[in-house]
């Protein structure tokens, strides 16, 4: 997934009202939008390097977004719109190996009355549902965690996905961990334990988790490499 303009960066200073930060940069301070509605727990610390994108579109409010904030030595990614265009461009060139034979990819795909899935792909035995989840938090070295507060709607797509399976889709919960100083990954049970154990539950009945993290350059985003998951029951 490629940036549409360059990066700037800059020093951040504070979030407000969600959806609002203050960026130090060319000795001035501006707002920008912030497109991440999650806590992003430990990573809006005063002083932090991020990079900003500015936007091409003159009617817009806010010109400029945050794209990526430095977190000790690495490089977060905290823009969630580009959570799916990461992965689907992993799809399409074969960077994620357990959907390497797929034929078809359809992203965004409604299932029962009020769910959506990131993608349905298909191979030549199997339909399979795919949610992503963008994962940001590291408070142990070397190791990702999710999620970064308590997640109703995280919660909702594990039974939903478990529905799924009972119908003979293949489900599969995939963590792209948007930094690249990990080596674990794992789930952040004090920090929503009805998610966890959700997950062991529904893992029991079928459903796939796999965990990649991702690689910066100045030109984009894109999938790594696979990353080892520990969790305990």
């Amino acid at each position: 997934m490629n940036f549409e303009n360059k990066l700037i960066s800059g020093l951040f200073i504070k979030r407000y009202k969600r959806f609002f930060v203050d960026i130090k940069f060319n000795n001035q301070i501006i707002t920008a939008h912030c497109p991440n509605t999650g806590s992003m727990y430990g990573l809006l610390k005063n002083g932090n390097k991020v990079w900003i994108s500015k936007s091409n579109n003159p009617n817009r409010k806010l010109e400029y977004t945050l794209e990526i904030i430095q977190d000790k030595s690495s490089k977060v990614g905290v823009n969630t719109h580009f959570t799916n265009k990461i992965v689907m461009h992993g799809l399409k060139n074969n960077l994620i190996k357990e959907f390497k034979n797929i034929s078809e990819i359809k992203p965004e795909i409604k299932f029962g009355k009020n769910t959506r899935f990131d993608f349905l792909v298909s191979d030549k035995k199997n339909k399979i549902f795919i949610e992503v989840k963008s994962v940001t938090l590291s408070r142990k070295k070397g190791v990702a965690e999710f999620p970064d507060s308590v997640t109703s709607r995280g919660l909702k797509h594990i039974n939903e996905l478990v529905k799924a399976g009972r119908k003979n889709y293949k489900i599969f919960i995939l963590y792209l961990i948007q930094r690249d100083d990990c080596e674990t990954f794992t789930i952040a049970k004090d920090i929503d334990p009805n998610y966890a154990m959700a997950l062991n539950k529904a893992i029991k009945s079928n459903l796939n988790i796999i965990c990649y993290d991702c690689k910066f350059s100045s030109k984009g985003i894109k999938v790594n490499k696979q990353i080892k998951i520990s969790i305990d029951e």
